[in-house]
Order: structure tokens, then C-alpha cells, then sequence
């Protein structure tokens, strides 16, 4: 990672400054990415804003900002976006300060904000040293997510490209999506999650190998084939279905013949047993499986101090005695059997017993 230090004054910042509003924000001549068009708008409040505009009247120094240097030889802010926008709004006229606005000032005091010096660093490295900086220096103001940081990172036509299907207020992913995914699309998160899906985890390494992709249609496709399966399977919708790693488990079952009619009644079945704390678990178990996923109810403290003394104290697995701090209460009937977690289903097993129990 090269990190070297430039110094560039307002008026080189903010020639041919355009905000091209959901297309992004630009200056430097057209060359440096101020608010790509694939992260949300920050927006400084005018206290903050005004304070950047008092920096610079009084010549007192603003903090450095950071600059990425991409492949193509451009730049992107990876800190200091609101610093800049508030500069640029200011001299394109879209706010006054302390009553003044940058059009109405004396030649001399437009000329002095003009020629007024910022500390520039610029960063050039492989992606992946880029991204640990951008996480260090991403430690004030307007926090930016992790995908918006791999957005920065791994900028070119795909990530431009993905914005249109995932990253938009009433995108194409939002509209057949949102009953499913949690978080927001203005803040990446909808992008991150088919990503993780569609990588395997593996973001960053997917991100670097399709940066140059002309189109993002791949994950578009598969992000439908995610949510078809969802729909196909379980067409009656309910509230439990929101935020569900539904990619993971299209990536593992798309390929299993699955009975929509079976599944549904075993769904109705689970939300309606008390010993089902997790209901939202329903969806991946009656896939999987594994009873992690629905919390099941355990034996209170006084069904376990029942049954320990019915039982003497004696493990009904070895027949050894044991104090009950070193049992643990088992279904006689094992839950997945129809045992209901109840005093007259509960035994107490020495700790390796259960265990030998719960992994035959």
C-alpha cells in the first residue's frame, strides 16, 4: 500500500463539479468519484456543513481526507465525502453562510476560499490492502457499511451495474424481495446478503473477479431463482419468513424433491407447539433437519429437581449416583418423537450419558 500526500487547492477540487443525484457526484475535473453513484447520500447537518465553510474563511486547517487511486488512473473519496460535498455545495450556490452565498462574496473573498489548500492523500495498493485502510480510517462521522466499503474498493462497471437491480429505493430486488430480506437497499445491505449468498461467503474474492463485468446479470438471475424456490415451496407467507438465510439453503436443497403440501402442514404443526421457542427456526429445521434451529423448550429447574429425586439421584443411563449439578434432564420420548417437555416425560442422565444419547 502507497500512501502519498498532495496538495490541491478548492478551485482544482471543485472544477467541473456535477451532481448527478442518483448517478453520483463528481469534481476534479471530472476525475474523482465525490459520492459514487452506488452509495447512499449523506447528508451534513447545516451546523456541521456551515462549520466546514467557517474552516475556510478563517484559512484554519481541515482535516487530510483520503483518496483512492483506482486502475484507470481516477480517483474516489474513501474519506472526507462530506467535507467535500459541503465545499462543492457551496460554491454551486445550493446554500449560504452566515447569510453570505459564494456568488455574492467580493472577487478577492471568492478568490482567497478558491485558492484555499487541502491536504490530499492519495492511496494505491491491491484491493484487498485498500480495504483494510478504508476500515481504519472509517472511524468518524457518517459511518459507511462493509458493502458500501467493498463498493469503493472493487469499483468499475459491475458494481455500477448492481446498483440498478439491488441497491435503489424500489429496486427490482426490493419489489420481489422485500418480504424476504432483511436491512436496506440504500445501505448495501440487500447487495451484501446475495452476495454472501451467491459467493459462498466469499465476497471480497467474487467482487475482485467480476469488477470488470460490463453487467451484474449473473446475480440478478440467481437472486430470482433464490426467491421463485422460496415461493414455490412455501407459498403461504408468513412473518417468520423475513430475513432467513434463504440463499444458503436454496444453494443446499434446490436439487432435493420437496412436497409443498408436506411442508406446510409440518410448518402449521411446529408454530403451534409450545416446546418450539424459536418459530422463526421452523423454516430452516423442516429443510435441515437439526433441532438447533428451534430452541426447544427445556425441563425448569423444578421438573429437573423432581425427577432427580424420584430417581434418587441415580443416572437412568448407567445407573451410577451423581448430584444433580452434574445431570442434565432428558426427554424420556425424545422431542422429535412427539415427547412433550413435560415433568412425566423428563429423566436424568449423568452429562456423558446424554451425550452418548444425543449423538445416536
Amino acid at each position: 500500500m502507497e500512501i502519498k500526500m498532495h496538495e490541491i487547492t478548492i478551485g482544482d477540487l471543485t472544477e467541473g463539479y456535477a451532481d448527478k443525484g442518483e448517478d453520483g457526484v463528481t469534481g476534479y475535473g471530472g476525475r474523482l468519484d465525490i459520492r459514487p453513484p452506488y452509495q447512499r447520500e449523506f447528508v451534513y447537518k447545516d451546523k456541521q456543513r456551515d462549520a466546514v465553510i467557517d474552516t475556510v474563511w478563517k484559512d484554519f486547517p481541515l482535516n487530510v481526507m483520503y483518496w483512492a487511486v483506482r486502475e484507470d488512473g481516477d480517483y474516489e473519496i474513501m474519506d472526507g465525502q462530506q467535507r467535500t460535498l459541503s465545499i462543492c455545495q457551496y460554491l454551486a450556490g445550493a446554500f449560504s453562510w452566515q447569510g453570505r452565498s459564494f456568488h455574492n462574496l467580493q472577487a478577492d473573498e471568492r478568490q482567497k476560499i478558491l485558492d484555499y489548500k487541502l491536504n490530499i492523500y492519495h492511496c494505491t495498493g491491491k484491493a484487498s490492502e485498500k480495504l483494510d485502510w478504508f476500515r481504519v480510517i472509517n472511524i468518524a462521522g457518517e459511518k459507511l457499511t462493509d458493502q458500501e466499503m467493498r463498493n469503493a474498493i472493487y469499483a468499475g462497471p459491475w458494481v455500477t451495474d448492481a446498483k440498478k437491480y439491488f441497491s435503489r429505493r424500489n429496486c427490482a430486488a426490493y419489489n420481489i424481495g422485500h418480504k424476504y430480506l432483511d436491512g436496506s437497499v440504500i445501505k448495501q445491505e440487500y447487495l451484501e446478503t446475495v452476495l454472501k449468498w451467491k459467493s459462498d461467503g466469499k465476497i471480497n474474492e467474487y467482487m475482485n473477479a467480476h469488477k470488470q463485468d460490463a453487467s451484474a446479470l449473473e446475480l440478478w438471475l440467481y437472486f430470482q431463482k433464490v426467491i421463485n424456490w422460496v415461493e414455490a415451496i412455501f407459498p403461504e407467507y408468513r412473518r417468520e419468513m423475513k430475513g432467513q438465510d434463504w440463499g444458503r439453503l436454496y444453494n443446499r436443497f434446490h436439487d432435493t424433491t420437496l412436497d409443498p403440501v408436506i411442508l406446510a402442514q409440518e410448518v402449521t404443526r411446529l408454530m403451534a407447539d409450545d416446546d418450539v421457542s424459536s418459530k422463526k427456526g421452523v423454516y430452516p429445521y423442516v429443510l435441515t433437519r437439526e433441532e438447533k434451529h428451534l430452541n426447544i423448550r427445556k425441563f425448569d429447574n423444578a421438573m429437573r429437581r423432581s425427577a432427580w429425586e424420584q430417581q434418587g439421584g441415580i443416572c437412568k443411563g448407567c445407573n451410577s449416583a451423581f448430584p444433580i449439578e452434574e445431570m442434565e434432564a432428558d426427554h424420556i420420548i425424545p422431542w422429535s418423537q412427539g415427547g412433550a417437555t413435560v415433568a412425566a416425560n423428563c429423566q436424568m442422565l449423568c452429562k456423558p450419558c446424554n451425550r452418548t444419547k444425543s449423538d445416536s
